[in-house]
């Protein structure tokens, strides 16, 4: 009785509150989805036809793509009981589904675990990040067949996990130091870390790009690689030069290392950003062999979902009023030994991010989590890498934009772990539900032809 009443609750608060204006539920899921989406129908709709058939396909897939739809929701939906003035200035992901967690080799040479998803970087209050990563295990845990009692149990040690590490870099500085390695992991967490050391350049090399002559170039790859025009390729080459006066002096290679010798667009990638302009720009890296070139990533960026909720908690002149530094900022501020090529650029009057395509990236892949003891093991690391996102990016990096310890925060918030732990997921099962609701309000919607971009 009690998790009925907890469904029937947070859909009514849903569909009752003035603050949707709109005559139900269905129509208001269906609107909010074609308000996001239609601004990028102009230049790229086979992409949101992409985007809106692969969330026509599961309901996890529907939430992946609709974080604006659950900070528009947080704005409604009641407190937790676990916050202060103080733990609202946590630097959130701001989407941190189970599926935004992955491997990558950082610029020490470490394969680590940890966050890799930054579109949606904000100041906000840490519960955010917990509650939507507690959803996402409901919906990857229902559709991978798990009981709701083994998923519950997950959840309560991914909290418990996050809580637990939180309390260990309060007043140490450990934070400046923790990584999830092979070492400290087991499980589908540490396969994804050994997927990745096994991993190489020219894996990623040959899979994009061929080499005529002395010359590498990008491989035109149905779905996955297109060509651009003549003008869009010579803008974006030109905003190169203004990408690398982003990056810290300190940090800067030669500029011979960003000379550009191919680009492409870059088709298909993840479920949130389909729609978005994304674009492969390939240069000469260390030296003039073809054997080390580097592939940047170039993504167009909007403002974050969490300013739905926030505007103004991160203000726009912290990032240089540029949607992709603010990104490229929380890539740096929640990442140990960062990414050294993130940076950003304006092409075409648009906010783009700039990153390596790693080599070594491998995302975490939430259909490995077959068992509840796979789960569980998992929930641990998750829980963890999330703190660690979230202290390490306090004060620590900019006391000027965080000015707490976060980690004493959250600590000091939290007056009872397992009060978190059941309060994340009584808001994870009952949130979860509603997503399947609107999934199938959006399904019905898309069957029926309705504009949704």
């Amino acid at each position: 009785m009690k998790r009925a009443w907890i469904v029937l609750s947070v859909a009514t608060l849903l569909c009752a509150t003035a603050a949707h204006a709109a005559s139900s539920r269905t129509s208001w899921v269906v609107s909010q989805v074609y308000g996001y989406n239609h601004p990028f129908a102009a230049t790229d709709s086979a992409e949101l036809g992409t985007k809106m058939s692969t969330m026509a396909a599961s309901a996890f897939n529907f939430y992946r793509g609709t974080a604006h739809i659950f900070y528009q929701d947080m704005q409604t939906l009641p407190a937790s009981s676990y916050t202060t003035t103080q733990t609202g200035y946590t630097w959130i992901g701001g989407d941190a589904h189970i599926g935004n967690f992955g491997a990558w080799q950082d610029s020490s040479g470490n394969t680590v675990f940890s966050v890799d998803d930054f579109d949606e970087g904000y100041l906000g209050q840490y519960v955010w990040d917990l509650r939507r990563l507690a959803t996402s295990m409901v919906l990857a845990g229902r559709a991978n067949g798990l009981a709701d009692s083994d998923i519950k149990t997950a959840i309560d040690t991914m909290v418990g996990a996050y809580v637990d590490k939180m309390d260990d870099f309060k007043g140490s500085s450990a934070e400046l130091s923790f990584q999830l390695k092979n070492g400290n992991t087991s499980g589908v967490v540490n396969d994804t870390i050994a997927k990745s050391k096994g991993d190489a350049r020219s894996d990623l090399l040959a899979k994009y790009t061929q080499v005529s002559g002395s010359t590498r170039q990008f491989q035109t790859i149905a779905g996955t690689l297109a060509t651009v025009d003549s003008s869009t390729y010579n803008n974006i080459a030109a905003a190169i030069g203004g990408y690398v006066n982003t990056i810290a002096s300190s940090k800067r290679y030669a500029a011979s290392y960003y000379q550009v010798k191919d680009i492409r667009q870059k088709l298909g990638s993840g479920i949130g950003s389909l729609g978005r302009l994304r674009y492969y720009v390939l240069v000469e890296g260390p030296s003039t062999s073809t054997s080390d070139d580097v592939i940047l990533e170039v993504k167009q960026e909007v403002s974050s979902a969490v300013a739905e909720v926030d505007d103004g908690q991160l203000p726009a002149a912290d990032y240089n009023n540029h949607e992709g530094d603010r990104v490229a900022m929380t890539a740096k501020a929640q990442t140990l030994n960062a990414d050294v090529l993130a940076g950003y650029a304006t092409i075409n009057g648009m906010a783009f991010y700039v990153h390596e395509k790693s080599p070594y990236a491998e995302d975490f892949d939430p259909t490995k989590l077959s068992s509840a003891g796979k789960l569980n093991t998992a929930a641990t690391y998750l829980g963890q890498a999330l703190a660690s996102a979230h202290a390490i990016s306090d004060q620590d990096y900019d006391s000027s934009i965080v000015p707490y310890s976060i980690d004493k925060q959250v600590t000091n918030a939290v007056s009872s772990k397992s009060g978190l732990e059941s309060e994340i997921a009584t808001f994870a099962f009952g949130y979860a539900d509603q997503v399947n609701l609107d999934w199938q309000s959006f399904v019905g919607a898309y069957n029926a032809g309705t504009p949704l971009y």
